[in-house]
């Protein structure tokens, strides 16, 4: 059978061997032009494979508005290997630029404790931040702006540490440089001394750095 026959109708044609097989190939796209299918050098989109970005939130929750009663706060976060900033719409007492120093610290440990929201969690944030852990203010002899952890500062995880500075910092839990006293528990001791941290690039992109960034007071 000679290949002008092997084309004749490829609808019907038995193509044998590598050379029929190919020219089977190209009469049935010249079949599948002709009816009506249009070839295009675009590429179709199918929807790529699941990926997870890792400590990017999607762009209608980065900036959230904030809506009656509620303001938009800043809360830091773990991923990876380092403390993130989020935003959140919090409830809270006297409005972000409220003076009172205690109320506004411990709603954002409040929020600091809570497991991250869903879409925070998908984007690969975790908190360290004990859940069982408090904050009260300072005792006598402590700073003005001191406030004071349930638990011994060098007791807690360094990534706790580094969340409750970095979310306290632009607040009015901070001194007026933007900086943060904490201590522990207020036992007798010079480790209970409290200790002022800052919230720099060190401490952000090494959390673990925590551990020794406090300047005893």
């Amino acid at each position: 059978m000679s290949r002008r026959t092997a084309l004749r109708g490829p609808g019907r044609a038995r193509c044998r061997g590598t050379a029929a097989a190919l020219l089977c190939v190209l009469a049935s796209l010249v079949t599948a032009t002709g009816c009506g299918i249009r070839a295009t050098s675009v590429p179709v989109d199918a929807g790529g494979a699941p990926s997870r970005v890792g400590c990017v939130l999607p762009n209608d929750r980065q900036n959230p508005d904030g809506g009656a009663g509620t303001s938009v706060v800043r809360v830091y976060l773990v991923c990876g290997s380092r403390v993130s900033p989020v935003e959140r719409e919090v409830r809270m007492p006297g409005g972000r630029s409220s003076a009172e120093r205690l109320p506004v610290a411990r709603k954002l440990l409040d929020e600091l404790k809570q497991e991250p929201r869903a879409v925070e969690d998908s984007a690969g944030f975790e908190t360290a931040v004990p859940r069982e852990l408090t904050i009260s203010k300072g005792t006598d002899g402590d700073p003005d702006e001191a406030l004071r952890l349930s638990e011994p500062l060098d007791e807690l995880p360094p990534y706790a540490l580094a969340q409750i500075v970095c979310t306290y910092a632009d607040t009015s839990a901070a001194d007026a440089e933007g900086g943060v006293v904490l201590g522990g528990p207020g036992d007798s001791g010079s480790t209970a001394s409290p200790r002022r941290y800052e919230c720099g690039s060190a401490l952000r992109t090494h959390p673990r750095s925590a551990e020794t960034a406090g300047t005893h007071l």
